[in-house]
């Protein structure tokens, strides 16, 4: 940070949490800018409450990634109560958006870590998944030293191989590469929706595409994040607190909006459904249009 400092700042580029980057470390790293600095202003997020920071930043990416998967069942008539789940991943992503599956009344069968991987046929219970959020964030242990009833844990091993309805890879880039893909597919999964960065290798993808799975990518399905962020940045500006009900709902709304440019984004280019490539080019226009009206093209 004492020389990253140079380079950031609220209105230039705004640094967040990842792996191993959580709210503590964001304090250290905060702390040391405004010694730099000598300023405190909104230039890092995922702050602690206490100093900047706002309620539901870091649930945001794994709540977001609920909603908008809400949000394609609803266009398709379904609902994601009873659906089985299978998370990959033990951070905020993965840990949130299990919560939040749980509440909404999915089965959450799996989570992950580098070393393995547990699994609950029945669904994890939200008291079992508290315990493991403990785990991770307080106490900083491995999901191999769980302890709970109907829960198993599988050493050196990856959760896709498991039957569900819906996959939501929630841990790191190309973690699910296209062999995963395969085994998803032939055991009966529909939906894969991202929660990592790109966790899905480009061979996996095509087979998704090619068994006509819904696939979401990570630009839409992590975004919830990113506008986290932003909800935070616009706090620090105001000098105020938002409720978590109110950042709830302004994330909900967000993500419906999201999912509903993307869709429509796919059925204007005759590709109705390829989430991918409405994302893609959503995502494009977007930058490209700001582009031009600055004159950088």
């Amino acid at each position: 940070m004492t020389e990253m400092s140079k380079y950031i700042g609220a209105n230039i580029d705004v640094p967040a949490g990842d792996i191993g980057v959580g709210e503590r470390e964001i304090g250290y790293l905060f702390g040391q800018f405004k010694r730099m600095r000598g300023s405190h202003e909104g230039t890092l997020t995922g702050k602690g409450i206490g100093y900047g920071g706002t309620l539901g930043r870091s649930s945001s990416t794994g709540f977001g990634l609920i909603y908008i998967l809400q949000n394609c069942f609803e266009s398709l008539n379904e609902s994601i109560v009873g659906k089985k789940i299978n998370i990959s991943g033990s951070g905020n992503v993965a840990l949130f958006a299990a919560q939040k599956a749980i509440r909404q009344g999915a089965i959450v069968q799996t989570l992950s870590d580098s070393n393995g991987f547990i699994f609950c046929e029945d669904g994890m219970t939200e008291s079992q998944l508290d315990e493991i959020i403990l785990l991770k964030t307080k106490t900083r242990g491995r999901l191999s030293e769980i302890l709970l009833d109907s829960v198993a844990y599988h050493e050196n091993d990856k959760p896709w191989k498991i039957a569900c309805d819906v996959a939501l890879p929630c841990a790191t880039q190309n973690e699910l590469d296209v062999n995963d893909a395969k085994q998803l597919v032939e055991n009966g999964c529909r939906f894969i929706f991202e929660g990592a960065n790109m966790p899905s290798t480009a061979e996996a993808i095509d087979h998704f595409k090619s068994s006509k799975c819904v696939f979401l990518p990570g630009k839409a399905g992590n975004a919830g994040g990113v506008a986290g962020s932003g909800f935070e940045m616009m706090q620090n500006s105001q000098r105020f607190y938002w409720t978590e009900a109110e950042f709830d709902e302004k994330l909900k709304t967000t993500m419906t909006q999201i999912w509903k440019t993307v869709s429509e984004t796919s059925a204007e280019l005759g590709h109705p459904g390829d989430y991918l490539l409405g994302a893609n080019c959503a995502g494009f226009k977007i930058v490209a249009d700001a582009m031009l009206a600055n004159g950088f093209c």
